[in-house]
Order: C-alpha cells, then structure tokens, then sequence
C-alpha cells in the first residue's frame, strides 16, 4: 500500500525505518551539548595554565622578605650575659678606657649631656648611659640646696665622684657630682641599655627581660649596679669598683623638663635639662615632654 509522501503514516514509516546504529545528523539539541562540553573544557584548560603560570610566578619570587627576615632574628636566642641594644656599644666599651677627672669637673648643665652614650661598669655588669637630668647649684630642685650635711656633703666634693641616696627609702639614686669642689651640683642617671652582664642584671633587678622596662628609672639603674649609698663619694675614675667609661656621642638628642620635681620654684620645674639619647627605647617615662633641641 502506498501513502501520500507527506502524510502522517509515511512519516511514522520513515521515523521506524531509521537504523538504531544511526547515522542520521545530530540534532540541535545535540550540538549544543557538545559545544558547551568543549566551552567547559576549554575554561578548564585556560584555567589550569593560569595556575601553573602563578605558581611559576611565586617560585620565582624571594623566598626570604625583610619581614621573615626580622623573625628569623628575633627568634635567635640572645648570648648569655651580652645583649647589644645600642649600635657598635659591646665594640666600643672593650677598648675604652676610663674617663680622666677633668671631664667631669664643668658645669652640670654641660656635663649632662656629654654623658649620654658613655660607659657605667661594674664587675661584669655594663650599661650604656642614655637618660640623664642636671642639677645646679642654686636650683630648687638640687639637693645642694640644704648645704653640706651628712647626706649632701657628696654634692660639693670634686666632680667625678659619685652621690648615691634613697628615694623614699627605697631606690638607689646614682648621681655623678659635677664642677669643681665645693660648687654642689651633680648629673642623676635616670635610664640605661644594658650591653653586658644581663644575666647579673636580671638577677638583681628580679626581671627575667631583656626589654626597656628593666633599665628605665633611676632606681632600677641603681639596683642593676647593685650599689648602696656606701658608694656615695667613690671616685668613678678610678679602675675597680664603679667607673665611668668613655663612649660614642650620640647623634642626636632630646631634651625636656625634668621628672619628679613639682615642689621646686616655676622656673626650675619648666627647666629642660632632662637630655635623651634620641631614637632609643631605653628612655623613661614621661617621653612625651621630650624634644629635638
């Protein structure tokens, strides 16, 4: 039986006719599918090489930053009994040699300064100067002020000695008495670095630390030296015992008010002659009332 080429049965005849292995032309629907299998592909690939090409990149790139750098340092442990918190301080205090009287013997307000960067010794036990304050005769602020007694007669002595006393009864205060005899003036040390002895150091301070805290205040200056006020009136230019070593002059400082005197006259309260070394942690508190000159 024949049917009209265009009629539904010669359709459905021709649709059952197709061999099952097919070789008919892929459809729309199939097509796309397979382009959009290649797209996928192909993304995978481009994004694979980007990978690779920035990885290639980080191999390429320093492996040590300043940063890791700075850790790795920092994680090294410190010598024992030696820490270096100034430049070229642990070179320069071994072939120093102690300062000579003279230097001493001038104006507080002249000698502060020139003692910032200088060596204090003791045994083992080394600081480097790095906060100081004047006092002068005629300053509301000096001991000298009450005249000789039993406790100030270290004042007038002749520059290069030292003045030792307690601060309420419990910081050792370690001053170098300046200008000549009999004028009454003296230099406090109010902070250090430690260069060497550190172990000594923490021992006697009872701070198991190698941070500013261990050395900034008179009173911790004076117990890191483990000195009393039996030491009052010791020649610091004299070797053994405590000395005074010379040492770099600091590039720049500070200077400011000084620290602790607020019953002496206005004058001498708003005084700078508190001195600095600048740039170093190893400063007291207040820093803040600290200034370029």
């Amino acid at each position: 039986m024949r049917f009209p080429p265009n009629s539904a049965q010669a359709q459905s005849l021709t649709a059952t006719n197709v061999p099952s292995s097919g070789s008919s032309p892929p459809t729309a629907k199939s097509c796309c599918e397979v382009e959009m299998k290649r797209t996928q592909l192909f993304k995978r690939t481009i994004r694979a090489k980007k990978t690779t090409r920035s990885k290639e990149s980080e191999d390429d790139a320093p492996k040590l930053t300043r940063s890791k750098i700075t850790t790795a340092i920092r994680a090294q442990p410190l010598p024992k009994n030696l820490h270096f918190p100034v430049a070229n301080s642990h070179l320069t205090f071994r072939s120093s040699s102690i300062l000579s009287p003279d230097f001493f013997q001038i104006d507080a307000l002249d000698l502060a300064p020139r003692l910032l960067g200088k060596f204090l010794r003791r045994d083992d036990v080394v600081l480097q100067i790095t906060e100081v304050e004047a006092y002068r005769p005629n300053d509301t602020a000096c001991h000298g002020r009450f005249g000789i007694t039993a406790r100030t007669a270290p004042v007038f002595g002749p520059g290069g000695h030292a003045y030792v006393y307690l601060c309420y009864g419990l910081h050792t205060m370690l001053n170098v008495v300046a200008d000549k005899e009999g004028v009454g003036a003296a230099v406090l040390i109010r902070s250090c670095a430690p260069v060497s002895g550190l172990d000594t150091i923490q021992q006697r301070r009872g701070q198991k630390t190698d941070k500013p805290v261990l050395l900034t205040g008179p009173g911790k200056v004076g117990q890191a030296l483990g000195i009393s006020t039996e030491w009052s009136s010791h020649p610091l230019y004299t070797p053994g015992g405590l000395e005074v070593l010379d040492g770099p002059e600091p590039e720049n400082i500070l200077i400011g008010p000084r620290v602790g005197i607020e019953y002496a006259a206005p004058e001498h309260v708003s005084a700078l002659w508190r001195f600095a070394i600048a740039g170093s942690p190893w400063i007291s508190a207040p820093k803040s009332t600290l200034r370029p000159p």
